[in-house]
């Protein structure tokens, strides 16, 4: 699907290009609102879901019940801190096993699969230990 060219949308997509942290709607409501500050909240979930629905970012969700947004659409795993909320990539290799294994298991079709891992995040660790 063609999206008709938005500066708002191209803005959204340009903050998230620079985290690595998977920031949630109103994140990025934040911070896009301080370049078109009469833009919406309504208007960035609206692009975030098209975005998302376009492939061109990925919608995760942890357990938190808050989407996060991430602009690397390859398949990888996320941490969540279960102290502090943050949201990051684990650098750990994504082989596909799991959905091979699962197949195995099910006379369905497995098609993906999302995996997650949560503890307590660097900063909480040696918070909690200090």
């Amino acid at each position: 699907m063609a999206l008709k060219y938005s500066r708002q949308r191209e803005a959204i997509k340009e903050f998230l290009s620079t985290r690595k942290d998977h920031p949630t709607a109103d994140m990025v409501y934040t911070q896009v609102r301080k370049e078109f500050p009469n833009i919406s909240l309504g208007t960035v979930y609206r692009n975030l879901t098209l975005l998302a629905e376009t492939g061109e970012i990925s919608r995760i969700n942890v357990g938190d019940g808050i989407d996060h947004f991430d602009p690397d659409t390859s398949e990888h795993y996320h941490f969540q801190c279960k102290k502090c909320g943050c949201v990051q990539d684990l650098k750990l290799e994504h082989t596909g096993k799991t959905n091979e294994l699962a197949a195995m298991q099910f006379d369905g079709e497995i098609m993906g699969s999302v995996t997650y891992f949560y503890g307590l995040c660097g900063k909480c660790k040696e918070a909690r230990n200090s």
